[in-house]
């Protein structure tokens, strides 16, 4: 389980997150959602333990983020984290390298499956197929929790609709424990079982998102707009 406590993060005077409290169980997938600047990319950092909070706290299985906790998780960023001169052959090795629990046989799964080379350069690669990089690196753990930051951001209708079933694949396989965070509702709203509505750093709405569907009558995107209305009178 992964646990937030009354998360607060500033950046100068810009509150990113607003004393969050939430947790996530094991065995799903949750969205994160919400516009850019909601503070959804400094919460998935803040679980990753790639900065710290001002005040609060997060565990994941009882332990705060740190070393042990990292080798649990997998972390996609919304940027680019590779040299551009590498190949996707040079990332997957050093991935290899450092994550024991790398499996080769699901990576050479997916660079079938996404259409990708062990060749292609990064410096060259179009944005879609970065992303379909990013998302095998991910994918090729055997991580227990997934965090996917902005996986569809600026790729094609194609493009996301593989990468929408190649999350569910893997985790129908694995089991595994998921947050995606986006601003792109319609992409994930199939994929989710729980949902994180965000907003300047507040939790506006938490939920089932078939419980909330059917209490309403309406669509995810439908309740996510009636709630961010009136949050804003």
């Amino acid at each position: 389980m992964i646990k937030v406590e009354q998360a607060a993060k500033m950046f100068g005077s810009k509150i990113a997150l607003d004393d969050l409290s939430f947790s996530v169980e094991a065995g799903q997938i949750v969205g994160l959602v919400g516009a850019n600047g909601a503070g959804k990319s400094t919460m998935l950092k803040a679980m990753a333990g790639l900065l710290h909070l001002d005040r609060g706290k997060i565990t994941i299985d009882g332990k705060s983020p740190c070393r042990s906790t990292r080798e649990r998780l997998a972390f996609l960023p919304d940027l680019d984290a590779w040299y551009p001169w590498m190949k996707l052959s040079d990332i997957m090795r050093y991935m290899q390298d450092l994550y024991p629990d790398w499996d080769g046989k699901k990576a050479d799964h997916l660079l079938d499956y996404l259409h990708l080379k062990r060749d292609s350069l990064i410096k060259v690669a179009s944005k879609g197929t970065r992303a379909k990089i990013k998302l095998l690196l991910v994918l090729s753990r055997q991580a227990k929790y997934l965090l996917l930051d902005e996986p569809f951001s600026g790729i094609d209708p194609f493009a996301r609709e593989q990468i929408a079933h190649a999350i569910m694949e893997d985790f129908l396989e694995e089991e595994q424990t998921i947050l995606i965070a986006t601003h792109e509702v319609s992409e994930v709203e199939a994929l989710l079982d729980e949902i994180l509505f965000l907003d300047d750093g507040k939790l506006l709405l938490k939920g089932n998102v078939e419980t909330l569907k059917l209490a309403e009558s309406k669509s995810l995107l439908e309740i996510l707009k009636e709630v961010y209305h009136h949050a804003r009178l």
